[in-house]
């Protein structure tokens, strides 16, 4: 079942892309999508009927030499499956979308064939992913994670007459090449301190082999953990769009809208986060690489909440927000709750992907338009958008009741994320997730009131002609409507509930805690619950136990954060409930009850709003020390290296030197019969002389 779950997308691909000449592009594009769902489909049956009990699947023998061996197998356990309903579902819904949305894509001439080939790049990307997902050692992970990077390189740039398409393709590829380079580094360094790039073998050696261990790197020695770790990190760093390798990701909204769904809400973006999950063994005995995770993943929530406060693209809006909200997934794994992480992982690829996939249906209904600034008053006009993308701002913005387990799946997943940041002690990534989730809020309810309340702006013939998508479209937006309202709360407990809930959930084997020092926050947890619903489970509290490698994730015995997150203040509890709130009334109040406000704001502060607009000059500040040098460089091998070296040798030879030579060669050439006698005459006695004094010599 495993196997026909990961290969059913790249048969799918394989039709689409050659077969559509003979079977037709509709039955090839049909063939595709039916390949996904199947492939969903058994992935549900899989994650619902997981016992939690780790398992390896070979596939085939793949590299053998030296003490490499390793094979292309399957590392089914609970991340994997999770990863697979996560991937497979989201895909399979991308793919119906996309008969409606890529259907008279106006980047295309009549009679001109496409949708097979966009069809043949979802299913390749989503059988890259799934390589990645599934892996049971690194080099096959790394496969899998090159191959999402070409996929989305493809699809990006798929518009390859739009300039700007092409553009964001390949600054997608190179930036996601930096982070790469690290990730390989990673590997290498594993390679050489385990002798193994199986998962399995590496962590059973990480306690002996790499922890405590040093390590040379750049001319100096350093704890092998937090090398090792820092270094996949910055792989994570490239793929998940985190600070400082982050501009690829609003560029690459230039591709089809369906794209941006797949890659850059749901699947390849949160990569980087599955990486540091599935690494846990590495990073609880690498406590700096993980303080440097949760630092940078603060200050990217934070930083990309701030810019999607004022752009004005609704792609864009949304793209700042999976920036934003993968800073929050990074921010849990670094304080060593990656139960929670995976739980934000989960819920918002359904919300994110149903505000991808409704943004795009606002796009359909206005004939490509993108502008917010050009919408208003659509709510009545395209009714079922406008509910699934209110499901969907609800979810993300945290809608809920504070101190149940009763709310949209955004309000449960983040909550966890920022109880955990607190009882993790990292105080500027509590209030840095807590100020990022009041402007969540702002502008997701900044977009909804811009685009479907208010006075109709923009061209009034499109707004006049705005119509419903057709039922390929909508039907997608409702199933990831069910996720996004029901899948915190019904998961909440096998995510960040008791730990003996969570520990059967991954397979971690579990032990009941002695009465220690520890014992207050395990009263505490016991009196309080998760939300505050009281229990009487204190006396039979269990912690995690086993050794790395035993379970899907791994918890070193001193990381308590579970259960200090749950023994955290009600006002921590409340904190998010109240930034919600407050995001949400300030919205109404600059764009339903003050319009004129935002403006004369940006106005009376326009340096301030100029630096958000501009994404805090990122992509100026990498032109001017990245680029232009490089272009530079480049000009300069050019001109004076390729142009005057190089071309002046070889033309200096070939019009100055060959010729002047031939010159002379040619009088000598006289035609006279003596004058060859002569050079004869003079040739033997050179030889003879030559011969005498080498016969001499000897």
């Amino acid at each position: 079942m495993e196997t026909i779950i990961l290969f059913a997308p790249l048969v799918g691909a394989l039709i689409c892309g050659f077969g559509h000449k003979y079977i037709g592009e509709k039955a090839a594009m049909v063939t595709a999508t039916g390949l996904l769902f199947l492939s969903a489909l058994l992935s549900w049956i899989v994650f619902l009927g997981f016992d939690g009990v780790t398992r390896s699947i070979e596939i085939l023998t793949w590299v053998q030499s030296g003490n490499l061996d390793t094979s292309w197998g399957i590392r089914l356990d609970r991340l994997t499956a999770l990863m697979l309903i996560v991937v497979t579902s989201v895909s399979s819904l991308v793919h119906l979308y996309s008969f409606g949305y890529m259907d008279h894509d106006p980047q295309w001439k009549d009679g001109e064939s496409y949708k097979p080939r966009f069809f043949a790049y979802l299913s390749f990307f989503t059988f890259a992913m799934l390589m990645l997902v599934t892996s049971d050692n690194l080099l096959q992970m790394f496969f899998g994670w090159e191959g999402v990077g070409v996929a989305s390189y493809l699809l990006i740039g798929f518009y390859y007459r739009k300039p700007t398409a092409n553009a964001a393709a390949m600054k997608a590829f190179i930036v996601n090449r930096v982070g790469d380079f690290g990730f390989a580094l990673g590997i290498f360094g594993l390679f050489l301190m385990t002798d193994s790039i199986n998962f399995s073998e590496i962590f059973s050696d990480i306690p002996t082999e790499v922890a405590g261990h040093k390590i040379s790197f750049l001319w100096a020695e350093w704890d092998a953990a937090n090398l090792l770790a820092v270094l996949l990190f910055i792989g994570a760093m490239g793929k998940s769009a985190q600070l400082i390798l982050h501009t690829w990701l609003p560029d690459a909204m230039e591709g089809p809208t369906p794209v941006s769904a797949l890659i850059h809400a749901a699947t390849m973006v949160t990569a980087g986060v599955f990486l540091v999950c599935r690494m846990s063994p590495l990073m609880e005995f690498a406590p700096q690489a993980t303080m440097f995770i949760t630092v940078l993943g603060a200050a990217t929530a934070f930083f990309a909440a701030t810019v999607g406060l004022v752009q004005t693209d609704i792609k864009r809006v949304i793209a700042y927000s999976t920036c934003s909200q993968l800073g929050y997934m990074f921010v849990a794994a670094g304080v060593g709750m990656y139960s929670a992480a995976m739980f934000h992982l989960f819920t918002h690829a359904f919300f994110k992907a149903m505000l991808f996939l409704g943004a795009g249906s606002v796009i359909h209904a206005m004939h490509h338009e993108q502008d917010m600034m050009n919408y208003g008053g659509l709510r009545k006009k395209i009714p079922y958008t406008y509910w699934a993308m209110m499901i969907g701002t609800l979810a993300i913005t945290g809608v809920g009741i504070p101190l149940t387990h009763i709310g949209f799946a955004g309000f449960l997943s983040k909550d966890a994320i920022i109880e955990s940041a607190y009882a993790g002690g990292s105080m500027f990534g509590f209030w840095a997730l807590v100020i990022a989730a009041f402007m969540t809020s702002f502008y997701s309810w900044r977009l909804m009131f811009l685009t479907f309340f208010g006075k109709a702006r923009g061209d009034k013939h499109t707004h006049d002609h705005a119509h419903e998508s057709p039922m390929t479209m909508l039907i997608p937006l409702g199933v990831l409507a069910l996720g996004a309202v029901f899948s915190g709360m019904i998961w909440y407990g096998s995510f960040f509930g008791h730990a003996d809930k969570v520990g059967k959930f991954y397979g971690i084997p579990m032990a009941e805690a002695a009465a220690d020092a520890h014992g207050a926050a395990a009263e505490g947890h016991g009196e309080s619950d998760d939300h505050g619903a009281a229990t009487a489970e204190a006396e039979h509290h269990y912690v995690f136990a086993g050794k790395p490698g035993e379970g899907a994730l791994y918890f070193a015995p001193d990381n308590h954060v579970l259960d200090d997150a749950h023994a955290a203040p009600k006002w921590v509890k409340f904190s998010p409930f109240v930034a919600m709130l407050l995001g949400l009334a300030l919205s109404y109040l600059f764009y339903i009850v003050n319009p004129s406000l935002p403006k004369r704001l940006a106005e009376a502060h326009q340096p301030l709003y100029l630096f958000l607009k501009n994404k805090w000059y990122f992509d100026e500040l990498y032109d001017f020390v990245f680029v232009k040098p490089a272009l530079a460089i480049g000009r300069f091998f050019w001109k004076k290296g390729d142009g005057k070296t190089i071309d002046g040798f070889l033309n200096g030879v070939a019009m100055g030197i060959v010729p002047f030579f031939t010159k002379l060669a040619g009088r000598a050439q006289s035609g006279f019969i003596f004058t060859y006698a002569f050079w004869m005459v003079l040739g033997i006695a050179a030889l003879i002389t030559w011969m005498s004094i080498g016969g001499g010599a000897h």
